[in-house]
């Protein structure tokens, strides 16, 4: 058994839903400590963080990932029990075998391997972890980041553990993401008897077209690195749930995935354009999650592309499609942001499971980045 596979074992038996850590970290630390780490225990609220730093010189390449898992639902629903992590037919199952504790222990053996060879490599080595990316995402990595901006240390390059690939491990590398605004859209209208609508205003009628105008519209059309923003309603409600009374109100619940060819503010005034002629009578409130980030290029780049070919050989695609990650918060720092990890087939889903092969082959990879990186 590889150490790869016995420490994302060993992860994966720690009950980790999100935002509990359950020594995950901790387990992670004393690896780090033993080959030299500096490590920072960050609590904010009521979640673990930590960064570790090994060496003091630029440049700062460092390893970002979460320890939080999300719920794994119904246990009766799982081949193997979700945190008995268990090996069958070359596959590891568990929560969290691909998202993303499989690319933690991957990080961790590719760091020991790397140091245990060339202890006095150039620049330094960063690890930001956390146990709050699968929840609200307010005390993780945006609390840790605004913690080394107050202290002017930045990170050169980041490389995010998220499953990034989709058919063989390093055929995706993720250099950016879309940006994620959503809105919540109450339009008032007069609830009343529907066999008397003249006594009433039916805020779904009245809703109605400008719901098909904001599905319709053409936001941006991308551009050499982004798909074209869109557009998708996720929640509606309205009535009383009787077949004879008009609604009051109709609740609206929608997302926009953006590329960098649109600000949240012309998408925000865009809407309420949309809303205003069609003299809609309503409320909205925004919530900005994310804006889109991207690494064009630059050495971070180059080295996963290098490492990728020479493990695996096969040209990775660079690729934003996706939801959004961690990098969001890491990105805006001016630091070159990539995600890199296993496929993610099977994330969030009933028998997560990952190649106890393709867990080697990241390792790997990591290690081939750090050689690429710091070694002069």
């Amino acid at each position: 058994m590889s150490e790869t596979l016995k420490l994302v074992k060993d992860l994966i038996a720690r009950r980790s839903v999100t935002p509990e850590d359950i020594g995950c970290q901790e387990l992670m630390i004393t690896r780090l400590e033993a080959i030299g780490f500096s490590v920072e225990r960050l609590r904010f609220g009521e979640v673990d963080n930590f960064w570790a730093r090994r060496g003091t010189n630029e440049p700062l390449y460092a390893f970002a990932g979460h320890t939080d898992v999300v719920p794994s639902g119904p246990e009766s629903n799982w081949k193997y029990p979700p945190f008995e992590p268990t090996v069958d037919d070359g596959m590891l199952y568990g929560r969290g075998a691909a998202d993303m504790k499989g690319s933690l222990a991957a990080m961790i053996t590719a760091c020991e391997r790397f140091i245990a060879e060339h202890p006095k490599h150039t620049g330094s080595i960063g690890f930001l972890i956390t146990s709050d990316e699968e929840g609200p995402a307010i005390d993780g990595t945006v609390k840790v980041v605004e913690h080394l901006e107050a202290r002017g240390e930045k990170m050169t390059g980041c490389l995010v553990g998220e499953p990034s690939s989709t058919k063989r491990v390093g055929d995706v590398i993720k250099n950016g993401r879309r940006g994620s605004l959503g809105g919540k859209l109450i339009v008032h209208g007069v609830q009343g008897h529907v066999a008397y609508p003249h006594l009433a205003k039916n805020p779904i009628h009245l809703a109605a077209p400008a719901l098909a105008e904001l599905t319709g519209a053409q936001w941006d059309a991308g551009n050499d690195f982004f798909p074209a923003t869109t557009f998708q309603i996720s929640n509606i409600n309205g009535g009383t749930g009787t077949t004879n009374v008009i609604p009051g109100e109709l609740a609206v619940w929608f997302n926009f995935r953006f590329s960098t060819e649109v600000t949240p503010g012309e998408l925000q005034r865009q809407v309420k354009a949309i809303l205003d002629r069609h003299g809609l009578d309503y409320d909205l409130k925004w919530e900005l999650s994310g804006q889109p980030f991207l690494t064009a290029s630059g050495e971070l780049v180059a080295a996963a592309c290098a490492a990728v070919e020479a493990v695996s050989g096969q040209t990775p695609e660079l690729s934003t499609a996706g939801g959004t990650s961690d990098g969001r918060f890491i990105a805006p720092t001016g630091a070159q942001v990539l995600e890199l990890g296993p496929l993610n087939a099977t994330i969030h889903k009933v028998n997560e499971c990952v190649s106890v092969a393709d867990l080697d082959l990241l390792s790997q990879m990591y290690e081939r980045i750090l050689q690429e990186l710091l070694l002069a």
